[in-house]
């Protein structure tokens, strides 16, 4: 979804014109922000265009994390396709297996004296963004199809092999 279609829908919920009024902005713009750009000039550079060059100049997500923290949610990144060769699935899922114990661990770590502080609150936080960005990474793998190795796998009675490959 294109961002003016994002703001068209957020528009259509509200009035545009309590938005300019609040905003100390034409009617008019706010109107052209829920329009497609185009070069015979039609919309506007919108808000939400603006805040993601903003993010892309500088290189950090701390807008869109604020954004969502505001909202009442948390901000996790969609990392880019491993779609590497070799890529196995077994090993990721391990990997995510692993890494859902680690925060298990750290969770029982945590709470072992019947509380959890701030800062351990914190630690668990990241390690919980940081094992959904994962998770996210091997869905998309799997979606796009990169774990069709996983029929050449063998089924643990054929016998034993490294992840099925030779």
């Amino acid at each position: 979804m294109e961002s003016h279609e994002v703001l068209r829908k957020a528009f259509a919920k509200t009035s545009p014109k309590a938005i300019a009024a609040d905003l100390g902005v034409s009617l008019s713009l706010v109107y052209k922000w829920a329009e497609k750009q185009s070069e015979d000039g039609s919309g506007s550079r919108n808000p939400l265009d603006r805040l993601q060059k903003i993010v892309e100049l500088s290189g950090d997500a701390g807008i869109v994390e604020w954004l969502c923290h505001e909202n009442g949610g948390y901000f996790v990144y969609n990392p880019r396709s491993f779609r590497e060769k070799g890529y196995e699935v077994l090993p990721a899922t391990n990997e995510i297996v692993g890494q859902f114990s680690g925060l298990l661990q750290r969770i029982a770590e945590s709470a072992a004296d019947d509380s959890i502080t701030a800062d351990e609150a914190k630690a668990i936080r990241e390690r919980w963004n940081k094992l959904k960005s994962y998770a996210e990474g091997f869905v998309r793998c799997c979606e796009e199809g990169d774990f069709e190795q996983m029929r050449r796998i063998p089924r643990p009675s054929e016998g034993p092999t490294r992840y099925g490959r030779e």
